[in-house]
């Protein structure tokens, strides 16, 4: 696994490598820059020295002669830190005088049209040579008059110039680095100071994190973990109210339960014995029916994670084997349940066994709340989209009713039957997770109840 780095260290080598990099260029442009100029100023001086020998180059009664007085000689190769070498040519009799060593010039042509410079090496020792034609007065002959010199003040210069070029930058450039590494520690101190609030923070605190002194480009990370927050506060705010509606829900059946086990106990008479044991079977009915729905609100929220898991279902043969199922339970509260299927095979995408909870439950909303005696119609549609109906002939839901139904543990005041509020709550949380749209309202002007359930085309 990848070791991660630091902001502060991708910081400082984003900005180090470019400026690294541009004392490198820097140094290579400034080393050829001092080269060139070196070359300038000695290569003046060379050219100086070999027009000094060509003027003691001469022509007498027909011939050349080179006459250098010793003192002359020893004037010129004085030098305390370079040698200076030189050689006199002619072009009849040879060489005539200095170093036969000085290597001759590589395009003679173009030095009898000017002076002209290059680099070579004379026993074992870079030289720079500078060679130069000479045509005495009155005499028919060239002369090739050369003058070789060591390069030790040439580098001198050099690394003069390299050091008073570089190192004002480096020095600038190690100042520029300590600033930068200072702006980048002042920079992300404002993203130390929020990591140390967060790590000191309660489990329990979920207040929102203050932004005030935080710089514009943190203020969205501070933004969307304060979002975080609050939906983690109203999750959790949701969850403790599931639990003790939960908790309450089951407190009722649990108490009556047990207050009718007790009377069954004292009760010697069979027929009270039978009737305390009927309301366990009630208690009891109570308590499986709401564990199964917690269990199926369970299973919805669980879903969520595994979406992929869903697959393409036939909802006219899926709401036909639950209404069969259900056409019993219906029949014993003497209510007619009709089912009318859509053209076709209708598919959807989804879960099998979720979508039959999610009808389970408004068929059992319907038969509790029907009119006994009365008719309940299940409808599956095809208009672009697939779109499941419920309807029942019992009281309508008020208006300002129609939103609240769906929230868990909520009933309408005053609805008949035991119910505990978690069937719709059932059903919306499975169309939501279907991308389906549940809505509820009257069936026609003479009252009754519509469930719709849309799902996506």
């Amino acid at each position: 696994m990848r070791k991660p780095t630091s902001l502060r260290t991708q910081l400082l080598l984003r900005l180090a490598i470019p400026m690294a990099s541009f004392v490198v260029i820097d140094a290579g442009v400034s080393y050829f820059v001092a080269l060139h100029y070196a070359n300038v100023a000695y290569d003046r001086w060379l050219l100086d020295s070999a027009r000094s020998l060509a003027q003691e180059v001469k022509a007498q009664k027909g011939r050349v002669i080179f006459e250098l007085p010793p003192t002359a000689l020893e004037v010129f190769q004085w030098d305390d830190v370079d040698q200076t070498f030189f050689k006199i040519e002619s072009s009849h009799l040879g060489f005539m005088a200095g170093d036969r060593a000085i290597p001759a010039p590589p395009d003679l042509a173009a030095v009898r049209a000017q002076p002209g410079f290059f680099d070579s090496r004379m026993r074992g020792q870079a030289v720079r040579v500078v060679s130069m034609a000479v045509a005495p007065k009155d005499s028919p002959e060239e002369v090739i008059v050369q003058v070789a010199e060591t390069l030790n003040k040439r580098r001198g210069m050099m690394a003069e110039i390299l050091a008073a070029v570089l190192a004002p930058q480096l020095l600038l450039v190690l100042v520029g680095g300590l600033h930068v590494s200072s702006g980048i520690n002042r920079g992300l101190h404002p993203l130390h100071t929020l990591t140390r609030e967060i790590a000191q923070r309660s489990p329990k605190d979920l207040a929102p994190i203050p932004d005030t002194r935080v710089p514009l480009e943190v203020r969205s990370l501070t933004h969307t973990i304060n979002g975080l927050l609050g939906r983690l506060a109203t999750a959790m705010a949701s969850q403790r109210r599931f639990i003790a509606n939960a908790a309450h829900q089951f407190r009722t059946p649990v108490a009556g339960l047990k207050v009718q086990i007790e009377r069954a106990l004292r009760e010697t008479d069979p027929e009270l014995q039978r009737s305390a044991m009927e309301h366990i079977q009630t208690s009891a009915d109570r308590i499986s029916r709401l564990t199964s729905q917690l269990l199926a609100l369970a299973r919805s929220e669980a879903s969520q994670k595994a979406l992929t898991a869903f697959s393409r279902t036939e909802l006219n043969e899926l709401v036909r084997d639950v209404c069969v199922e259900w056409a019993p339970k219906a029949l014993q509260r003497n209510i007619e349940l009709g089912f009318d299927a859509g053209p076709g095979r209708l598919h959807v995408n989804g879960d099998a066994h979720l979508l039959q909870e999610l009808l389970h439950n408004l068929l059992d909303n319907a038969v509790q709340y029907g009119a006994p005696g009365g008719q309940i119609d299940v409808r599956v549609v095809a208009r672009g989209e697939a779109e499941l109906v419920v309807e029942n002939d019992g009281p309508p839901v008020a208006r300002t009713e129609r939103a609240r139904v769906f929230e868990r543990f909520y009933r309408v005041p005053g609805s008949p039957g035991q119910g505990c509020g978690l069937g719709l709550a059932i059903v919306k949380e499975i169309a939501d997770l279907h991308g389906a749209r549940v809505s509820i309202g009257r069936r026609d002007r003479s009252g009754g109840t519509r469930v719709r359930v849309r799902f996506k085309a």
